[in-house]
């Protein structure tokens, strides 16, 4: 792959010592690996207030909607916090809408503290679609975190290869709006084409 596919992830995690942070660098790693260029947005580095619609835009909240608009492809990264997504990761989306986000591929991860880490994927997935976006069938749940993601990386061997995984897809679907144009490129190179996300 040319490096011409820009992978953003963000991590709705304000915590130090973030295990969503690590699961999404782990991503982004592979992402990178498979010839993309990719960018960690930390929400913790942005001031970014509830959003007021009356107000001015703030800095940071053009500066936030210009990354996201420039990558190809988008990482939503969140703990699970009572059985969603975290507030903080909510008020970012809030600032930004379809500019950013629609036509664009997304990839959801969410890292919970017990067994059952699925609710935030079904409620970002809905957001998602209401902005337009192409939510990649493959999504992340971690589960057990304190067990599963360490300061040095995923210890789970089958939560670490979903996590690469979703990483590569992100680099390799990237621009899926256009991918019958995509696939038709592909064609005149040597080898297999790849399928379509969820083939």
């Amino acid at each position: 792959m040319e490096r011409d596919t820009h992978v953003v992830a963000v991590c709705g995690s304000r915590r130090d010592a973030s295990r969503t942070r690590v699961a999404l660098r782990a991503a982004l790693n592979v992402a990178d690996a498979a010839g993309a260029t990719t960018e960690l947005v930390d929400l913790r580095e942005y001031d970014l207030p509830p959003l007021d619609p009356d107000a001015p835009t703030p800095a940071d909240v053009e500066s936030l909607s210009d990354t996201v608009a420039a990558a190809d492809a988008v990482v939503l990264g969140t703990p699970n916090y009572h059985g969603s997504y975290a507030g903080h990761l909510k008020n970012a989306l809030d600032h930004l809408g379809r500019d950013e986000f629609g036509g664009k591929l997304v990839g959801l991860l969410e890292v919970a503290g017990g067994s059952y880490p699925k609710p935030a994927l079904a409620h970002l997935r809905a957001v998602c679609r209401t902005l337009n976006a192409w939510t990649h069938p493959l999504e992340v749940g971690i589960p057990n975190a304190s067990s599963t993601v360490g300061t040095d990386g995923i210890r789970d061997d089958a939560v670490r290869d979903r996590v690469r995984e979703l990483g590569r897809e992100m680099a390799e679907y990237a621009g899926v709006e256009e991918y019958p144009e995509l696939a038709a490129r592909r064609s005149d190179r040597p080898g297999p084409v790849a399928g379509a996300p969820g083939e």
